[in-house]
């Protein structure tokens, strides 16, 4: 009698395992990524965006193609990137695809082409920061922001739009607005904008700006601290940082909180019966030197137990 290897035989196994389930392969690729984009960031680099895809594509990663050759893969959260160490005054042109978790991969999207600016030698003089950040919903998942132009001794080739610390959009250089999804509702966003030149170079941030998206049908009032500052000062050799906000209204008392430092739970705030109705504050000492930068943003435990809403994130330094 023939005998039929160990391995073969497993493999054999599983086979008719498979056939006997009635259970096929996945082989269904996802759709092609939409709303492929690219920007010049500068002389140098360039950043390329696209459409999220929607859950049931089942999409664990993105492979992103200059001229055909990969050149960067990224997770299935993540819809941009740049693109760095290109040439000057020269012409690429990108794609994206969509992976899922059993290797199918999507057609190319559209595929865009970014010509680079020139190379000024030796300009290491950044922009002036962007001026009047406005920013405004667009119901309960986008906005529209709007600022002043910055100036450049060369020109300024693209903005960078950050939420908090977070670079989330680039657009061109003779741009003056930008609209964003994908936001979430009933939340609050904090938002500022940088300038950039061919060299590189970036500008300060603009000044910030708020907004809080609208509620989805059936969702209740938003539940996060309003009119959130925080303020750095020294006072006899001590650093400390002082919040401030609105307390928001739940139906109820609110009388503990969380602070986040750096997207980090870092202390919980607890007044007990003497938690305030109106304007709230609180102060903590810093240790870390002078110059530190902190991001703290605040949530308060609802009537029912849960957390709320965060503030809007605030970026403080601690004084010299």
């Amino acid at each position: 009698m023939r005998r039929i290897p160990t391995l073969a035989a497993a493999a054999l196994g599983l086979l008719l395992l498979a056939a006997c389930s009635g259970q096929q392969p996945d082989t269904q690729r996802p759709p092609a990524p939409g709303g492929v984009s690219v920007q010049a960031s500068s002389a140098t680099s360039a950043h390329v965006m696209w459409g999220q895809a929607a859950k049931q594509d089942g999409v664990t990663r993105y492979e992103v193609f200059r001229a055909g050759v990969r050149v960067k893969t990224v997770g299935a959260g993540t819809t941009m990137v740049d693109i760095g160490g290109l040439s000057a005054s020269s012409t690429y042109t990108f794609t994206v695809r969509a992976l899922d978790a059993a290797g199918n991969a999507s057609p190319a999207g559209k595929e865009v082409a970014v010509t680079l600016p020139a190379e000024v030698p030796d300009d290491h003089k950044a922009p002036s920061a962007p001026g009047s950040l406005r920013a405004v919903a667009d119901g309960a998942r986008a906005a529209t922001l709007q600022w002043g132009v910055a100036r450049d001794n060369v020109r300024v080739t693209s903005y960078d739009i950050y939420q908090g610390q977070s670079k989330i959009h680039t657009v061109g250089g003779n741009a003056t607005a930008a609209h964003l999804t994908g936001l979430r509702p009933a939340t609050v966003y904090t938002f500022t904008v940088r300038a950039r030149d061919g060299a590189d170079n970036a500008s300060p941030p603009s000044p910030s700006a708020d907004l809080t998206t609208a509620s989805a049908p059936g969702q209740g009032p938003s539940t996060e601290p309003t009119a959130f500052t925080a303020t750095a000062r020294t006072a006899k050799g001590e650093r400390a940082v002082e919040l401030a906000w609105t307390v928001p209204r739940t139906g109820g008392e609110v009388k503990e909180y969380q602070m986040y430092l750096d997207g980090r739970l870092t202390t919980t705030i607890a007044y007990g019966a003497a938690a305030p109705r109106d304007r709230a504050t609180y102060r903590f000492v810093v240790t870390e030197k002078a110059g530190t930068s902190y991001a703290v943003k605040i949530r308060a435990r609802l009537p029912d137990g849960d957390w709320g809403t965060f503030s809007a994130e605030r970026t403080v330094v601690t004084p010299r």
